[in-house]
């Protein structure tokens, strides 16, 4: 990292990201220079037999533009591509860091019964995987669940955040009742969790994911 106040990258695959984790590096890394990169077709993509395999490279070139604008660092902001992240950093060479990666730690250390709440199933698939090598690490095998709920991105997409957060909570509500820790998949679904009380962890990326990278820039 240079001397100077770090600049950091974060690449999104929505534009409804972009002020919360904004907010959140003013928080974390005041006086940071953030740039966001935004490719609000990749989610769609994922799905598309026909693209899908046009987002690897997509995310490389983006991690490259990163990497040329003097990035110390990259987050990616969805969860959909977290597995892309250490193939993008090898061909950048750059530290490209995935937003969930700290909640994924946090869930396996918090109950066995770990439930999964997506709201494309896109981002289910990887949040699991990730989940599954973070237990893995920690050296302890949770029992995985998990859930897409139905029409909530439809809602959020459009413009619904009031729809998409009583679906989300609601999800939320059933997943606490048979689990010890509700992971939410999508850094969008942070804002249900606010609007829902249970008696079990429901842990979110967006503030963890930050404060890891603010950490593994201070201690570069």
């Amino acid at each position: 990292m240079s001397s100077s106040a770090p600049r950091i990258a974060f690449l999104h695959t929505g534009a409804v990201n972009i002020a919360p984790f904004g907010a959140l590096a003013a928080e974390f890394l005041p006086g940071a220079t953030v740039v966001n990169y935004l490719d609000d077709r990749i989610v769609a993509d994922l799905g598309d037999e026909a693209r899908a395999d046009s987002v690897p490279e997509r995310i490389d070139d983006l991690v490259r533009a990163a990497a040329a604008g003097g990035a110390d660092a990259v987050m990616f902001t969805c969860s959909s591509i977290s597995e892309l992240a250490a193939p993008a950093a090898a061909v950048a060479g750059v530290p490209v860091l995935r937003v969930d990666e700290a909640m994924a730690d946090a869930a396996v250390r918090s109950g066995r019964r770990i439930r999964v709440l997506a709201t494309l199933p896109t981002t289910c698939r990887p949040t699991l995987g990730l989940l599954q090598e973070r237990a893995a690490l920690a050296g302890v095998d949770p029992e995985f669940t998990s859930e897409v709920i139905e029409g909530a991105f439809a809602a959020v997409a459009g413009g619904d955040r009031p729809t998409h957060d009583r679906l989300v909570a609601a999800a939320i509500e059933r997943g606490a009742a048979e689990a010890d820790v509700i992971v939410l998949a999508q850094a969008s679904m942070a804002s249900a969790a606010e609007a829902v009380s249970v008696d079990v962890p429901v842990l979110t990326s967006p503030r963890l994911g930050v404060e890891r990278l603010a950490e593994s820039l201070s201690a570069d």
